[in-house]
């Protein structure tokens, strides 16, 4: 079976500092895979390279098969690969609803024509209404972004990522910061992501990646340091050591 995400070597050096060294990660296609490590393991830096944000240093990504190392972000994008970020990154003056008929535009090639033509295109609004309401934000499509709790603005980044109709998804800390009357919705929406879609969750809620993975990556000082199931993370001793803690299933 070819691998949904699949990278050899990957390695990022700034100057003399190397971010990522040598990793090598496998992810199957619809696997729920969850990459953890301690704060400066370099999990952003390999996100980053995964995306095209940076180039690499040495090493391959491939997607589906496909060598995408060098290829842009926007082509990344068209080949399939979407992803969240750990800060929101909205446009804080529209809509929900105006946010992903753009993206959804933007996808079918007719983003230029935002938002007069756009807004009256009827299949780009059903699809739009019907994210939103799969995302629990049918009662807030109408307002300004950044008028809604900060729950709802990580359920509309989620939105948007879903809007690019990824193959692969990269949520990068999906519940980082949002209240904990709010999480739940975050966290169901995260589990009802559709089984097609491959999902690669980097997090440092240890709750959220227990329940949602079904692998688990763990990065350390730049280098994968262990994987496996659940279970055999959970129980790896030098994992406890370094980042779990001895308390942390307790």
């Amino acid at each position: 079976m070819i691998p949904a995400l699949q990278t050899r070597g990957l390695s990022k050096s700034f100057g003399g500092f190397k971010a990522n060294t040598d990793i090598g990660l496998s992810v199957a296609p619809g696997a729920r895979h969850a990459l953890i490590g301690p704060n400066g393991a370099g999990k952003t830096t390999f996100i980053n390279l995964l995306t095209g944000v940076l180039p690499v240093t040495s090493g391959t990504i491939a997607l589906h098969g496909e060598d995408v190392t060098g290829v842009s972000q926007q082509g990344r994008v068209r080949r399939g690969m979407a992803r969240t970020y750990q800060i929101n990154q909205l446009f804080a003056t529209l809509t929900p609803i105006e946010a992903l008929s753009l993206a959804i535009a933007e996808r079918q090639g007719s983003g230029a024509r935002w938002w007069g033509r756009v807004g009256t295109d009827s299949a780009v609004i059903d699809e739009a209404e019907a994210l939103l309401k799969a995302m629990k934000l049918g009662g807030s499509m109408t307002r300004r972004t950044d008028t809604l709790p900060y729950g709802k603005q990580r359920l509309l980044e989620l939105a948007l990522g879903m809007a690019c109709k990824p193959r692969l998804l990269l949520l990068d800390e999906p519940a980082a910061g949002v209240p904990e009357d709010e999480r739940h919705d975050v966290l169901d929406s995260v589990a009802a992501l559709p089984d097609d879609v491959t999902v690669l969750l980097i997090e440092h809620d240890m709750e959220l990646v227990f329940s949602f993975a079904d692998r688990i990556s763990v990065l350390v000082q730049g280098a994968l340091f262990a994987e496996g199931s659940v279970d055999e993370i959970a129980g790896d001793p030098r994992v406890k050591a370094v980042y779990l803690g001895e308390d942390a299933l307790a």
